[in-house]
C-alpha cells in the first residue's frame, strides 16, 4: 500500500497524535488520503468501523469514497462505516435524538422551493424573487447559527428587516409541519449538542474519529458540529484547499482554517504539493494566478508529468464567434489524436453562458453532457410524486398534502382547502388530521367532504402498506390509482407528456432498485430523497463533452480544458470587482485551470450582447496574471475554416492516414 504513496501522504496517514490538517492541493491525492486513513484506522490502529465517520459535501463524492475504500479492504465496505454528507449525518442525528428535538422521527425534509413557498406564504409576498431573497437571507442566519432575535438587531436593509420578521414565523411554521430544511440538518445537532451534555458524549463514544473531505468549504454551523463532535481530544482530520475555497456565497466560511489553528494549537498541518494530474506548464499558470491572492499557507504545486503544451489564449468577436471556434477545435483536434469527446470539458462562469455553446456542439453533431444545471429533483412531475411519498411519511407536512391532493385534480378546489385550512389553524392541527375530525362537518359540504376523505383514505391505506411491501410495488399502484400518465396526456402536448412520463418512470425504477439493493422500504427511502441534488443517472460510459460552470467542476478533471468567456465582467465577475471580492473570483480561476490534465485553452470576447446592444470586453486580468509562458492566438488566425477548407484538410488527412497505413 505505502509504495503508491509519496511522504506527506504516508505521514498524513499515520498521524494520530491530535488534530490534523491535510493541506491537500488541486489534483495531490486528497480522496487516496482520506480512503488509506480509514483503512489505516480499522486494519493496524484496531478501531471498530462503527467508530469512524467519513463526511463529505456531495453523494457523488461518498460514493466515490465507498467504492475506493471497498477496493483497499479486499473488496467490501466495511460495516457500521459511516460514510455520508454533513447533511445525511445530520439527518441521521435528528431522527436518532427527535424526541429531544420536539419532532416525531418521521419529519420532512424541505428543499429549497418549498421554504421559499413556506416563506412567500407566511409574508403574503407573490413575488417568488423577492421570496427567495428572504429564504436565501435566513438560509444565511442560520448556517451562521444566529436567532430570530439576533437577526432582527443585524438587519441593515430592507429585505434583511423583513426577513428578520419572517424568521420567527417561519421557524413556527417549519415546526407546525413537523418538517425541517437543509439548514436545521446542521443547526439542529449543534443546538443538541450544546444543550444536551450527555447526547454529546453518547454520540462523542460513537464516532470516534472523523474525517472532513473538502474542509475549505464547511460553514460556521458545520465546524461547531465538528467540534462538537471531535471533543476535547481532537480525534479528526480535516482535508482542505485554501486555493479552492469558492463557496463564500453559500455560507462557507475560509476563515474555519484560521480557526482550526486557533482553537487546536496543537494542530498538525501537513501540505500535499504533488500534483498527479497537471503538466508543468498548466500548474506554472495556477500557481502564478494564485500567488496574487493574500495566503493562510503558502504551498506551491509540483508535477513529474512533464512540460506539456503551452496554454493558449484566444480572442474571439463575440459569443456566437467563441462557440464556433471551440466546437470546430474540439472536432479538429479529435479527429487528430484520436480521443474520445469525453476528454473535452468547456467550463463557464454563468449557466447563461451556455446556451449558445449548445446550440455550435448541436451544429456540429458534437455529443455533449451538462453538469450544475436543473437538478432532476426541481421537475414538476417527479416534485408531484414526491409530495405524496412526503405524505405517507409525515402526515403534518401540509404543503406535501396540499401539492398531492391538487396533482391530480379531484375536483377539490381552493374553497375546499380554504375552509379545510382555516377549521384546520383554528384547532392547531395539520390538514390531514383536519380532514378525520367530527367537527369538520360544520364547515365543508357533503360533496367537499367525501373528496377530502376519500383522498385521506387512500394515503391511510398506502401508509399501511409501506413498511410491509417493496417499495417498487407501492411506486406502481400509485401511479396507477393517480392515474398521473393519463392525467399528463390530458394536459400537456403529446412531446411534453412523453417526457414528462419518462421521467417519472426513470424515477421509479431508480427508487425501486435502490428499494431492493439497500433494503429500504418507500418510508426509508423518502426520507433521504431531498439531501440526493442529482439521480445518479448519470451514465459513465457516454461519450460527450462535459459543459459544466466552474463552480460545478470542482473536484472534476479532463484531459482537455475550454475555459470560456474570461473577461472582466464576467471572471472576474461585476459584482465581485464592484464589492472589491476579487479573490475568491481568483480562486475560481484557479480552480479552471486546474481541471485540464495535458491541454488549456482559454477564450475571452472583443464584446459581449447586452440585451440588444453589443458591449466591449477586455480580457480578464487573470489572464496577465498567467505569467509570461503562455501563447496568444489571435483571432484573424483563429476564425473557424469554411466547411469547404475544412472538407479539404479532412481529405489531407485522411489521405495521410491512409499513406501512413499502407507504409506500416
Amino acid at each position: 500500500m505505502s509504495a503508491l504513496l509519496n511522504a506527506p501522504q504516508r505521514e498524513a496517514i499515520r498521524y494520530l497524535d491530535g488534530p490534523c490538517l491535510v493541506l491537500a492541493g488541486a489534483g495531490s491525492g486528497k480522496t487516496r488520503v482520506i480512503t488509506h486513513k480509514i483503512a489505516h484506522l480499522i486494519n493496524e490502529c484496531g478501531l471498530s468501523p462503527n467508530n469512524i465517520a467519513a463526511i463529505t459535501f456531495t453523494n457523488k463524492a461518498a460514493k466515490e469514497m465507498q467504492e475506493r475504500v471497498a477496493h483497499i479492504m479486499g473488496g467490501r465496505t466495511p460495516g457500521g462505516l459511516t460514510l455520508c454528507t454533513f447533511h445525511a449525518l445530520g439527518v441521521r442525528i435528528i431522527r436518532q435524538e427527535a424526541a429531544h428535538c420536539g419532532l416525531k422521527p418521521q419529519f420532512s425534509i424541505l428543499d429549497a422551493s418549498d421554504t421559499v413557498q413556506i416563506v412567500s406564504d407566511v409574508a403574503g409576498e407573490s413575488d417568488k424573487g423577492i421570496a427567495k431573497q428572504m429564504q436565501w437571507q435566513i438560509s444565511s442566519w442560520k448556517n451562521a447559527m444566529i436567532s430570530p432575535d439576533e437577526a432582527a438587531q443585524l438587519a441593515d436593509n430592507e429585505i434583511a428587516s423583513v426577513a428578520a420578521q419572517l424568521y420567527r414565523e417561519y421557524e413556527r411554521t417549519l415546526r407546525a409541519y413537523q418538517a425541517v430544511d437543509f439548514d436545521d440538518l446542521i443547526s439542529l445537532p449543534v443546538r443538541l449538542f450544546e444543550e444536551h451534555p450527555e447526547v454529546r458524549e453518547r454520540w462523542q463514544n460513537r464516532l470516534r474519529y472523523l474525517l472532513v473531505d473538502e474542509y475549505q468549504d464547511t460553514n460556521r454551523a458545520q465546524y461547531r458540529l465538528l467540534k462538537l463532535l471531535s471533543g476535547v481530544r481532537g480525534a479528526f482530520t480535516a482535508v482542505g484547499d485554501d486555493d479552492q475555497a469558492i463557496y463564500a456565497w453559500r455560507g462557507a466560511d475560509v476563515e474555519n482554517l484560521k480557526l482550526l489553528q486557533q482553537d487546536y494549537p496543537k494542530l498538525k498541518v501537513i501540505k500535499l504539493e504533488q500534483n498527479y494530474r497537471s503538466s508543468r506548464r498548466i500548474l506554472t499558470a495556477a500557481n502564478t494566478v494564485i500567488a496574487n491572492n493574500a495566503k493562510l499557507f503558502d504551498k506551491r504545486l509540483w508535477s513529474e508529468h512533464g512540460t506539456g503544451d503551452q496554454v493558449v489564449v484566444t480572442n474571439c468577436r463575440d459569443a456566437e464567434h467563441e462557440a464556433e471556434w471551440v466546437a470546430t477545435k474540439i472536432a479538429a483536434h479529435k479527429f487528430e489524436h484520436r480521443t474520445r469527446f469525453k476528454d473535452y470539458a468547456i467550463l463557464y462562469r454563468g449557466n447563461h453562458q451556455a446556451r449558445i455553446i449548445e446550440q455550435q456542439l448541436r451544429n456540429n453533431r458534437i455529443p455533449y453532457v451538462m453538469s450544475g444545471g436543473q437538478s432532476f429533483f426541481d421537475k414538476a412531475e417527479i416534485r408531484d410524486l414526491i409530495a405524496y411519498l412526503r405524505l405517507l411519511v409525515n402526515e403534518d407536512d401540509d404543503l406535501a398534502f396540499i401539492r398531492a391532493i391538487t396533482t391530480p385534480r379531484r375536483g377539490i378546489g381552493a374553497g375546499t382547502l380554504e375552509a379545510l385550512g382555516a377549521y384546520a389553524g383554528k384547532r392547531h392541527i395539520g390538514l390531514f388530521a383536519a380532514v378525520f375530525e367530527e367537527g369538520l362537518t360544520q364547515h365543508l359540504n357533503a360533496k367537499q367532504l367525501q373528496g377530502v376523505q376519500e383522498f385521506s383514505g387512500f394515503i391511510n391505506r398506502l401508509q399501511y402498506r409501506a413498511p410491509r411491501e417493496p417499495a417498487a410495488q407501492l411506486l406502481e399502484d400509485l401511479l396507477g390509482a393517480i392515474q398521473y400518465e393519463a392525467w399528463l396526456f390530458e394536459h400537456c402536448g403529446t412531446r411534453e407528456a412523453e417526457s414528462k412520463w419518462n421521467n417519472v418512470r426513470d424515477f421509479v425504477g431508480w427508487l425501486g432498485k435502490k428499494g431492493t439493493e439497500e433494503g429500504k422500504n418507500l418510508l426509508d427511502l423518502t426520507q433521504t430523497i431531498a439531501l440526493i441534488s442529482m439521480l445518479d443517472k448519470e451514465d459513465p460510459d457516454f461519450d460527450g463533452v462535459q459543459m459544466a460552470t466552474l463552480h460545478a467542476s470542482k473536484g472534476l478533471e479532463f484531459p482537455h480544458v475550454f475555459l470560456v468567456g474570461v473577461e472582466e465582467g464576467l471572471l472576474p465577475h461585476q459584482s465581485s470587482i464592484d464589492e472589491d471580492k476579487i479573490e475568491e473570483e481568483r480562486r475560481l480561476m484557479y480552480v479552471g485551470i486546474t481541471r485540464a490534465q495535458r491541454s488549456l485553452n482559454i477564450t475571452w470576447c472583443e464584446r459581449r450582447k447586452s440585451g440588444r446592444e453589443f458591449r466591449a470586453c477586455e480580457p480578464s486580468r487573470f489572464i496577465a496574471e498567467m505569467g509570461e509562458d503562455i501563447r496568444t492566438n489571435d483571432r484573424k488566425t483563429a476564425v473557424p475554416v469554411s466547411r469547404e477548407e475544412g472538407k479539404a484538410r479532412v481529405a489531407n488527412l485522411m489521405a495521410m492516414f491512409e499513406t501512413r497505413g499502407k507504409d506500416s
